[in-house]
């Protein structure tokens, strides 16, 4: 290890004196040569000095993540290692088996499939506990490194062991295949001839993939369109600059991005033929559609070319890019702002301007300026993309959360498909109230721990109030508050019935039907959707949206 780190060492030198070198009539490149020699020697001490022996990958990655975390949270590091997570994230394909899994307790679990995964063809259901790989015990370990035991080359076995229903444990050998996540998680015609169809990604063939659902739809005679962001991220700009090619005509502007380089500074236009320019829109976002949905959703506005339904999205307006580094590692910067038609920015946070605890700082309303859409309705930048007709959210109670965070629901679901051979189908699927009564019984025996937040501020209050003689006479109202929390959650299962009952029902009906299942179960009665098609079936309330 000495020795290695005498070589990092002796590598960086010749680079400072370089820079000491080539920029020494430029106060900046001075500023970086002097700290980078301050940063190799400071380096070397600990390493020479220190009572413990220094990992150098350790050490070197921890101030690299720490130095670009003082920017902003999408410019970052991606050493070797992590470099096929993240073609994954920009191709939407990796060599996998085609499971979705994550950590509930200390238990690794199959949450969903893939539709004719080699998972699914293997025998692996969701509801399985993931406990060993080739032979190797993957109890503790954490999901990133599990992910990475399953993944592999295209065509390589994987012997993946699980724990199912009632303790039997299987070796299950399955064959790594290409996977490919779909862009389109689901398409269907609703009543009234409207099409809908939700995007869950902007990887490559992401606009190829709409324009297909667009057609498929309109030959089932679809004459309305509902395009669902909800809970999109983001991705590639080329594929939202295409999407939104698809309904606003030849040569119309789509984004603009200015950075500080020209050519980081690039205006992007509709380059093809429309494919449909008339056909009624609405787009559904929420808090979480960003970056490229920002870009569609606001270029549809910005053209009023459809009504935007739901929550103000995200408000990412940074572009990055990535840029090769030594040792096939990788660099991903922010670059650039991006601009929509109207010329606006909806970048929410300002990472240039922390405040005193080094947290971005949202542009206040008294800055954000007035753009104008092509009928001249205001819109304004610094914010997110603000829908043209509101839906909220209904609040989340912190006693369902608590239930299905502590996998109770799932692991019920699952005891439920092993009971249950077969079900009906997702959209008529319901559980009687003595189905429901089982699960609640069963649910009183098990160890549910349901800490809320108002309990931890009850509990900050009390101990306040032991410590401080003056407001000591408040311990007994406290005391009392405590227990009507206690009496609330103690009827949680009952005063919760219809909203916990609905969530079991989608668990179970996920694991006969997948997602596509919950999908369709959940979509007569989405509050979103609902106000899409509402707008849509009104063509007097449609057009009076986008020409006020």
């Amino acid at each position: 290890m000495k020795r290695r780190n005498k070589i990092i060492f002796l590598f960086l030198l010749p680079i400072v004196a370089f820079g000491v070198w080539s920029f020494s009539n430029d106060e900046r490149y001075f500023e970086m040569a002097k700290n980078l020699d301050i940063y190799s020697t400071l380096y070397s001490e600990v390493n020479k000095y220190y009572v413990d022996e220094v990992n150098p990958n350790t050490l070197i990655n921890t101030s690299i993540d720490a130095m670009l975390e003082k920017l902003d949270p999408y410019t970052v590091y991606i050493p070797e290692d992590d470099i096929e997570d993240f073609r994954t994230n920009a191709t939407g394909q990796y060599g996998g088996i085609g499971i979705l899994s994550n950590r509930i307790g200390n238990r690794h679990l199959v949450l969903n499939l893939y539709e004719e995964s080699p998972a699914q063809e293997a025998g692996i259901k969701i509801g399985d506990e993931i406990v060993k790989i080739d032979g190797r015990s993957v109890v503790g370990m954490s999901d990133e490194d599990l992910g990475k035991l399953i993944k592999g080359q295209s065509g390589t076995d994987v012997l993946v062991g699980v724990k199912r229903n009632k303790g039997e444990y299987l070796d299950l050998q399955v064959q790594r295949k290409k996977i490919t996540i779909p862009n389109i998680a689901y398409k269907t015609l609703l009543p009234g001839n409207i099409g809908y169809f939700k995007l869950t990604e902007f990887t490559r063939t992401a606009a190829e993939d709409v324009e297909s659902s667009v057609k498929d739809l309109k030959n089932q005679g679809a004459e309305y369109i509902v395009f669902d962001l909800r809970g999109n991220p983001g991705g590639l700009l080329n594929e939202a600059v295409d999407i939104c090619n698809l309904f606003v005509p030849k040569g119309s502007k789509i984004v603009e991005t200015r950075g500080k380089t020209e050519a980081q500074s690039m205006t992007y236009v509709a380059e093809k033929e429309p494919l449909d320019l008339g056909i009624p829109l609405a787009v559904i976002i929420d808090n979480n559609s960003a970056s490229a949905s920002e870009i569609v959703s606001g270029v549809i506005q910005d053209y009023d070319r459809g009504v935007i339904v739901g929550q103000k999205s995200f408000g990412k307006g940074l572009v990055q890019v990535t840029r090769p580094l030594s040792y096939n590692s990788q660099l991903k910067v922010t670059t650039a702002k991006y601009y929509i038609p109207s010329g606006r920015c909806i970048q929410a946070l300002d990472y240039q301007h922390k405040d005193i605890n080094g947290q971005a700082t949202e542009i206040p309303d008294s800055l954000k300026e007035a753009f104008f859409t092509s009928s001249n309705r205001i819109v304004y930048d610094g914010g997110g993309v603000d829908p043209d007709i509101k839906v909220k959210k209904p609040n989340k109670s912190s006693y369902i959360e608590n239930l299905a965070k502590s996998g109770l629901l799932f692991d019920y679901a699952t005891d439920y498909y092993y009971a249950h051979e077969a079900i009906s189908p997702a959209t008529e699927f319901k559980l009687s109230d003595q189905e429901y009564e089982a699960f609640a019984s069963w649910v009183r025996k098990k160890d549910f721990e349901n800490k809320s937040k108002i309990e931890g501020a009850v509990d900050l209050l009390a101990q306040a109030a032991e410590e401080d003689k003056v407001y000591a006479q408040l311990t007994d109202e406290i005391s009392r508050i405590d227990d009507e929390i206690h009496k609330l959650k103690a009827n949680g299962l009952t005063t919760f019935k219809k909203e916990i009952k609905h969530q079991l029902e989608l668990e179970i009906i996920r694991r006969y039907y997948l997602n596509q299942g919950v999908l369709e179960a959940t979509l007569s009665k989405d509050p979103e959707v609902i106000k899409a098609m509402e707008t849509l079936n009104d063509p007097d309330k449609y057009r009076s949206i986008l020409h006020k």
